[in-house]
């Protein structure tokens, strides 16, 4: 039986499938919490951009916003499907390293790199650096006069454009912390710092508006108002963008209330944009590039639970609680992200009651899920937490001194574990002694 609005199974045992593994047999071998990626999924995903995009005869490059789940063997599946990887941190960068990723094929981010993330960067030739600010500009051109190397840098942007989703994870409007301002002039001062410089290769403009967006509509306007700069920088410099990076954040399903639109059409609207006002402007096409993260990962992941006690407060709420929570998947406490799940030992038993999940910190606002339709519940039957593949595990933290969790890939039937599950030495590993012998009186 297939899941209503789940690409997931249930099996002849009525249990979870994924990958076509049995979910039991996952959380009986790893313990849990448990991440739990369909690769085949993963692939899927990766593939209906790059196949668009090909389908439509368009130069593009696909890079996978490593923030929403990184680690080295999902940037390894990531290089096997040709993509290209954006990297917003030394700690990403290095991982990408580790995980033998083309330097040539990555792109580096951050509102506030330091000279040591630069370094890195430039130290490794990494392809793309996309510039957030003024003192950016500044140390990459020291940089590359100390290693007498060039680079290519896009501008990031901020066009104004407030997209339809929580204000935590939207960031096209003027008021963001993100890329140059375009309509207080920051954007044009930068230009012409970049324009035409001796070793920062400008190759165009990026923006991004935001994250969870269902919608093609600000990504049309932002495109709009891009080109609008595009083409007085055109008119007065001659400035022909040959990259324009158009960021990520296409939606994903996480309840019966989104309405996520398909990938395909993501990626045709978006390029019929650029397409028009490449052809009113007289340009050529500049290549397009895109960031998806969630996308990507979000829905070919599931977090297993244990449920432990159960909890019914007459006429007012029934609880259940599991054995992770926030320090697994913080979205639900940080920004009231939500969530469906199913027992899945009971995958195809129907509901009978409404509850409530709690995670197990000592945080009154560690609830995953708010009135989850359930069947009866019993104390050790495995909650299956469905589209937790990003932003679970790459939020995960060490609340209470709990140990993360670990991860396992699934596909074509074989389970591989790509993160072990923390110890307690490793939550204390980094801890030294101080011991009364230390104190001077």
């Amino acid at each position: 039986m297939i899941l209503d609005n789940h690409p997931f199974q249930t099996n002849k045992r009525g249990h979870l499938e994924i990958g076509g593994m049995d979910s039991m047999e996952l959380a009986n071998k790893y313990g849990t919490p448990l991440y739990v990626y369909d690769v085949s999924m993963i692939r899927e995903n990766c593939r209906a951009f790059v196949n668009t995009f090909k389908e439509l005869d368009i130069k593009a490059e696909v890079a996978y916003a490593s923030k929403a789940f990184s680690s080295i063997a999902m940037l390894q599946v990531v290089k096997q499907e040709g993509l290209s990887l954006d990297v917003v941190s030394e700690g990403e960068l290095y991982t990408a390293l580790q995980a033998d990723f083309p330097v040539e094929k990555i792109h580096m981010h951050g509102n506030n790199k330091s000279l040591s993330e630069l370094e890195m960067a430039i130290s490794h030739d990494i392809g793309c650096i996309v510039i957030d600010n003024f003192l950016e500009i500044e140390m990459i051109e020291n940089l590359l006069k100390k290693y007498n190397k060039t680079i290519d840098v896009l501008m990031r942007v901020t066009p104004g454009i407030e997209s339809k989703t929580h204000k935590y994870i939207m960031t096209g409007n003027e008021d963001s912390k993100f890329g140059f301002n375009l309509q207080n002039g920051q954007a044009q001062e930068a230009f012409h710092l970049l324009h035409n410089h001796k070793s920062i290769r400008f190759k165009g403009l990026h923006c991004h508006i935001g994250s969870q967006i269902f919608e093609t509509g600000s990504f049309v306007m932002a495109t709009k108002v891009l080109f609008e700069h595009i083409a007085i920088w055109n008119e007065q410099d001659g400035f022909v963008p040959e990259v324009l990076n158009l960021g990520g954040g296409f939606g994903i399903r996480y309840t019966g209330e989104d309405s996520p639109l398909s990938l395909h059409t993501f990626v045709e609207e978006l390029v019929q944009s650029v397409q028009y006002h490449a052809s009113d402007l007289n340009i050529p096409l500049p290549e397009i590039w895109v960031e998806p993260g969630r996308a990507i990962v979000g829905n070919a992941g599931i977090t297993l639970y244990t449920i432990g006690a159960v909890k019914n407060i007459p006429e007012i709420r029934n609880y259940i609680s599991v054995d992770g929570g926030m320090t697994d998947n913080l979205r639900p406490a940080l920004y009231g992200a939500t969530y469906e799940a199913v027992l899945a030992n009971k995958a195809d038993y129907k509901p009978v009651n409404t509850t409530s999940v709690a995670g197990k910190a000592c945080e009154s606002g560690d609830m995953l899920i708010w009135d989850l339709p359930i069947p009866e519940v019993d104390n050790g039957d495995i909650l299956a937490v469905f589209s937790t593949g990003a932003y679970g595990y790459s939020m995960a933290n060490h609340y209470n001194r709990i140990p993360k969790a670990a991860v396992v890939f699934v596909e074509n039937g074989n389970d591989t574990l790509v993160v072990r599950r923390e110890t307690y030495k490793d939550v204390v590993k980094n801890d030294l002694s101080y011991s009364e012998e230390k104190i001077e009186m």
